[in-house]
């Protein structure tokens, strides 16, 4: 069957009898080729079925299909022609695992981040009627997503499509689960529907059925559009939707491709918005990924008949060392507490969960409520920890302004997956932290080098609050190098780790083995060239700085981050105020977005690698430039 699936919209010359045929074929193809790039699995192959669904009642690329997150549109690639293209999935110059409009028409929006697609869907709708236009268009979000703030502001503006009576068709795609298992209201809402009788059918049909019984059909029908419980309030527990100017329907089985195409095909013709609620399994088809949907949400290559991964562990990650050091910190802190926002796994926090229930706080997708949640916390003597990644925390970024910084509230910010990240592309990379935080009055932030040193940093900052203050990490294995040099923190003060004449690198956080790497090449062409560890980003050493200024000609400072508004440009700023006479060089990122890749490969790219530097520090040494 999968074989007849070349071009968008070749699934309409797939016999019905063989929908299931071709569901298979497609899991089977998810697990060949996920098994050997690693991806997103779990999450795609729960949505066989409704992305077949879909794109038998749509037609592409005139109608627009928006994903939430986007991590769950593997099917859809497949079904608009894209199957040769999972060979190079999330690899370097290969296919993004997230929609990407650059990529095929067939994409509609970009998408990364959680909540967004009910926003970006009225925006399609209204350009629709703006040009005047007649395409579907359709939102699919996870109940996961639906804890988002944004989600919740795009539904409040619905209502208006049903008094224009334009359509906007969403599916409410409900596993249970976002990453982690779903917390708080939405998920305890969402649950006592699926346990009610699914109400299917549109009003309109119920209407005709009453009309039908003798002598009072008619006036039944009148009382019950009068009354404020009508007829809906008998099937939809709450009415949450219905009350927001919003027909819901459901819960399908969304792994049922007759029972949603026949609802589907309704659903287009009507003129309102619709809400189709539809149950699938996470991981269906493939028992370890239904066992564990989390462990299999975003995997590396791994085994299929076992699950078991590929890729051998080469020591504790940043994320472990983390994680450990909170634990023990909190063992004998009763103030420390811990808060993800839907990420108990991949911050690290499970264990601090298990160990501290009552110190736990798992927010779900609402980075921005996390924040201020934190900032309450910390204005009562608490000791918060917001365990979130750096790509993450930029949706916080007022509540961190405005609620944090402004009373400076010590919450403290582990920054998990600072700089590049690799495989996620644009929407993961965490190259902006540095900007968007070091602009914010009472804001501290912090870097470490390698792993002990990250361990240091928590336990001082968890022992000396005194503002808010994100130290950041990188992603994968902590780096071991100058260990064994890890100086006592000292607030405001960076550390040299080797002495030099020719130039002086300042490299920040996970940078050094490619600053070393530089040094090295240098050396052996006769330069010599010294070290320096800035630890604390801001508040800038300015004494370090100043020392620095009077003993080289040559400052060259490195960051895996954007140059805009960083790290170097706040040391430039500074030392040509102080009237610094030699020459500053910056080495980071450009004004860019950078693409999907290994970290390697990335920085070659990016020209941040040791040898690009080292090849660029030669010739600002030679030519004085």
């Amino acid at each position: 069957m999968l074989e007849k699936i070349n071009h968008p919209n070749d699934i309409k010359k797939i016999r019905p009898e063989d929908y299931k045929l071709l569901a298979k074929e497609i899991r089977r193809f998810l697990l060949y080729h996920i098994s050997r790039t690693g991806g997103h699995l779990a999450s795609n192959l729960g949505i066989v079925e409704l992305t077949m669904a879909l794109h038998l009642v749509l037609d592409f690329p005139k109608d627009q299909l928006i994903f939430d997150v986007g991590h769950q549109s593997y099917v859809h690639k497949i079904l608009t022609g894209r199957k040769a293209g999972f060979k190079t999935l999330r690899q370097f110059h290969g296919m993004s695992g997230f929609p990407k409009r650059k990529e095929s028409p067939c994409d509609a929006f970009h998408s990364g981040h959680s909540s967004m697609s009910l926003s970006a869907a009225l925006g399609f709708a209204a350009a629709r009627d703006i040009n005047h236009t007649d395409e579907t268009i359709v939102a699919v979000i996870g109940d996961g997503a639906l804890s988002g703030g944004m989600a919740y502001e795009a539904l409040n503006n619905m209502a208006r499509l049903r008094a224009e009576k334009k359509n906007l068709i969403i599916i409410l795609n409900d596993n249970k689960m976002s990453i982690a298992e779903n917390v708080g209201g939405m998920s305890a809402y969402l649950n006592k529907a699926r346990t009610q009788k699914g109400y299917v059918e549109f009003k309109g049909n119920v209407e005709q059925s009453l009309s039908k019984i003798p002598g009072v059909g008619e006036r039944l029908i009148r009382v019950l559009k009068k009354s404020k419980d009508s007829i809906k309030q008998l099937f939809i527990p709450g009415m949450m939707f219905e009350d927001m100017g919003i027909t819901y329907v459901g819960p399908i089985d969304g792994h049922n491709i007759p029972q949603m195409l026949e609802i589907f095909q309704r659903a287009k013709q009507l003129d309102e918005p619709i809400i189709i609620h539809v149950v699938t399994k996470k991981g269906k088809g493939y028992l370890p990924a239904e066992k564990n949907p989390a462990k299999f949400h975003g995997v590396n290559p791994f085994v299929v008949k076992t699950g078991e991964s590929k890729t051998k562990s080469s020591g504790p990650t940043y994320t472990d060392i983390f994680a450990k050091t909170l634990a023990e910190a909190a063992e004998e802190d009763p103030k420390i507490t811990a808060v993800t926002a839907a990420m108990p796994d991949g911050t690290g926090l499970q264990k601090f969960g298990e160990a501290f229930p009552d110190r736990f706080y798992d927010v779900g997708i609402e980075e921005e409520h996390a924040v201020t949640f934190c900032a309450g916390m910390a204005s009562r003597g608490l000791k918060p920890v917001f365990a979130v990644y750096s790509t993450f925390l930029q949706r916080g970024f007022d509540q961190i302004l405005h609620d944090t910084a402004i009373g400076s509230y010590p919450v403290l910010f582990a920054l998990d997956r600072s700089g590049l990240v690799g495989a996620d592309g644009e929407t993961h990379q965490g190259i902006f932290d540095i900007p968007y935080l070091s602009m914010i009055p009472n804001m501290a932030v912090l870097a470490p080098v390698n792993g002990k040193e990250l361990r240091e940093m928590l336990l001082y900052v968890l022992k000396n609050p005194k503002c808010p203050t994100a130290v950041k990490y990188s992603r994968g294995a902590a780096e071991t190098l100058y260990e064994d040099q890890v100086e006592k923190i000292v607030w405001g003060k960076g550390q040299v780790l080797k002495e030099g004449k020719d130039a002086v690198i300042l490299s920040v956080g996970n940078m050094l083995p490619e600053a070393v790497k530089a040094a090295e090449i240098l050396e052996e062409q006769g330069y010599r060239i010294g070290l320096v560890n800035p630890r604390v980003i801001k508040p800038m050493d300015t004494e370090l700085l100043d020392q620095l200024g009077e003993e080289y000609s040559l400052i060259v400072t490195l960051e895996e981050g954007i140059l805009n508004g960083g790290y170097g440009s706040m040391v430039m700023q500074y030392l040509m105020q102080k009237g610094y006479k030699g020459r500053i060089h910056n080495i980071g990122i450009e004004d860019q977005f950078v693409e999907h890749g290994s970290i390697s490969e990335l920085r070659k790219m990016l020209k941040i690698d040791g040898e690009n530097i080292a090849a660029r520090m030669k010739q600002w040494l030679e030519n004085e430039i």
